[in-house]
């Protein structure tokens, strides 16, 4: 079975990943390789912040591994908070941030958005990259209790539910990074 380091030590993030790939491979935390190191993710671009994450590992502990970047980008506000989604407030508070998303749509028709995750895999002395990304729409309110991030206020298209409202089976059918995540797992399992 191919063990693979998963360069997160975010919870729900793993969760998600490893309910997506069930039993096909085995996924490791930095938890579990023992890494507390704040990993870089100082790109400009989703790709390179996971990359730079896939080369922090590699260079420090030479093991297959992936790491992904993810965010929201919404179209009236140019697209923000993009690959500062997970700090856009200036911190790390999802609440403040979801809050200053609100506050710059409070008058804007246009509430398009989608969320974006890209994931780069190291494996083979090969870097590999998969995307996945799903398009929706941001309320002026938050709703649901479940999921993480911006979920209380997506809804993604074709929905009337946000995706804190889904359950997790629900959500991980058709988030982008399940899309992303099944990319991947269907490579893996082509080799």
């Amino acid at each position: 079975m191919i063990e693979l380091i998963f360069a997160t030590n975010n919870a729900h993030k793993l969760d998600e990943v490893r309910a997506i790939v069930g039993d096909a491979f085995m996924i490791k935390s930095l938890d579990d390789i023992n890494c507390q190191d704040d990993i870089p993710e100082t790109g400009d671009t989703f790709e390179e912040n996971a990359k730079q994450k896939t080369d922090y590992l590699v260079n420090k502990y030479g093991l297959y591994c992936f790491g992904d970047d993810s965010g929201l980008e919404i179209e009236a506000i140019n697209n923000e908070p993009g690959v500062y989604s997970a700090r856009y407030s200036g911190s790390r508070d999802m609440e403040r941030n979801i809050d200053l998303v609100l506050e710059k749509l409070a008058d804007s028709e246009n509430r398009k958005a989608r969320f974006r995750t890209v994931i780069s895999l190291f494996l083979n002395e090969q870097q590999h990259f998969f995307e996945g990304a799903i398009t929706g729409t941001i309320i002026s309110e938050r709703r649901g209790a479940e999921g993480f991030g911006y979920d209380p206020i997506f809804i993604p298209d074709g929905y009337d539910k946000t995706f804190a409202e889904m359950s997790v089976d629900e959500k991980n059918g058709i988030s982008h990074r399940s899309i992303a995540v099944k990319a991947l797992t269907g490579f893996l399992k082509s080799l």
